[in-house]
C-alpha cells in the first residue's frame, strides 16, 4: 500500500519522535554466536525479527544488510521478507542495504523487487549504486517517488578503494555551463535536480545520499556541498567502525547543534554497537538510548 506522506516526511517524524539513529540489521556469525544463534537461516531469522521486535517504538529506521541474509539463498530471503514484514506491521521504517544499480529493464526488476507497493521485499527505502550513472537509476527513482518510498545513492563511501572513483574530477552540465565537478558531487547534483522536481508531491525529497563518516568527515569535512539536496543523508561509520557522535554532529550538525542538512534528516548508522547489547530487549533498548543522547546531547 502506499504511505500516505512521503518518505522525508515519515523520517522526519521518526526521527523527531525518536532521535536520528539508523540501526543496522547485520547478522554476522559472530553476532549470532553471542545471542547464542546458530549461523544458519533459522538463527538468522530469529536474530533480526528479535531486533525489530526489541526496537520498534524506539528508533527512527532499520537497515537490514541483505547480503548477509542472500548468502544463505531461498531461505535467507524468507528471513528478510518477514523481518521487513515484521517492521511493516510495527510501524518501523526501514531501509534495504542492497546496493543496486544496474541499465534499463533489469534496474526497473531491482525497483520493483524492493520499492513496489505489492513486492514481497518491499522496504520504505532502499541503497542504491550510481556508478553507471545516475540517469540509469531512474525507474527506481521514479517508483519511490510514486510510492511515497525512498532511495539513498551512494554518494561518497568510507572505503579507501571508492577514492579513486569518487574524488575523480569530472565534466557536467550546468546552468551556467560546463565546469569541472567531483563525481560524487555530480552525484548530489543529479538527485537535487531529482528532489527538486518532485517538490511538495508524494515524492517529496524522496532522493538522499549515503555519506560514509569515516574518510574525510573530521570537522565539517566530508567535502560535499549538500545545501541543495532536499533530502535525507544516510551516515554509516557510527561505533565499531570507528565513527564518534562528535565526528557526527561536526561533519554534518548545524550551527545550533542540531543534526540536519538542507532538506534532511541526517541519519547515523550503527549496527555492531548496539546488537553486541543483545539478546536481551531492555539492553538492546538502552544501547539505543545512549547512543542517541551522544548524537542529540
Amino acid at each position: 500500500m502506499t504511505p500516505t506522506a512521503s518518505f522525508r516526511t515519515r523520517l522526519r517524524d521518526a526521527v523527531a519522535q525518536h532521535g536520528p539513529l539508523c540501526v543496522g540489521i547485520d547478522p554476522h556469525p559472530g553476532l549470532l554466536a553471542g545471542w547464542g544463534l546458530d549461523p544458519d537461516a533459522e538463527g538468522v531469522e530469529r536474530f533480526a525479527r528479535g531486533v525489530v521486535e526489541a526496537l520498534a517504538g524506539h528508533v527512527a529506521l532499520l537497515k537490514p544488510q541483505v547480503a548477509l541474509f542472500e548468502v544463505l539463498g531461498s531461505a535467507g530471503l524468507r528471513a528478510l521478507e518477514r523481518t521487513l514484514a515484521d517492521a511493516r506491521a510495527a510501524g518501523v521504517l526501514t531501509v534495504a542495504d542492497a546496493k543496486r544499480g544496474d541499465i534499463g529493464s533489469t534496474m526497473a526488476g531491482y525497483a520493483r523487487a524492493w520499492l513496489a507497493d505489492d513486492a514481497p521485499l518491499a522496504a520504505d527505502a532502499l541503497t542504491l549504486n550510481p556508478y553507471l550513472g545516475v540517469g540509469a537509476l531512474a525507474p527506481a527513482l521514479d517508483l519511490a517517488a510514486a510510492t511515497g518510498r525512498g532511495v539513498f545513492v551512494l554518494a561518497r563511501t568510507s572505503n579507501p578503494e571508492a577514492a579513486g572513483v569518487q574524488s575523480a574530477q569530472a565534466w557536467v552540465s550546468a546552468p551556467t555551463g560546463r565546469r569541472m565537478r567531483e563525481v560524487a558531487q555530480s552525484v548530489v547534483d543529479a538527485l537535487a535536480e531529482h528532489n527538486a522536481a518532485h517538490r511538495d508531491g508524494p515524492g517529496d525529497g524522496s532522493a538522499g545520499v549515503v555519506v560514509g563518516l569515516t574518510r574525510g568527515t573530521t570537522g565539517r569535512d566530508h567535502g560535499l556541498d549538500l545545501t541543495e539536496l532536499g533530502g535525507p543523508v544516510l551516515v554509516p561509520g557510527l561505533g565499531a567502525q570507528g565513527g564518534t557522535p562528535s565526528d557526527v554532529a561536526g561533519a554534518f550538525g548545524a550551527p545550533d547543534g542540531a543534526l540536519g542538512a538542507a532538506g534532511g534528516p541526517v541519519v547515523p548508522v550503527s549496527a555492531r554497537e548496539v546488537l553486541t547489547a543483545g539478546p536481551d530487549p531492555g539492553a538492546l533498548r538502552a544501547a539505543v538510548g545512549a547512543l542517541n543522547g551522544a548524537l542529540t546531547g
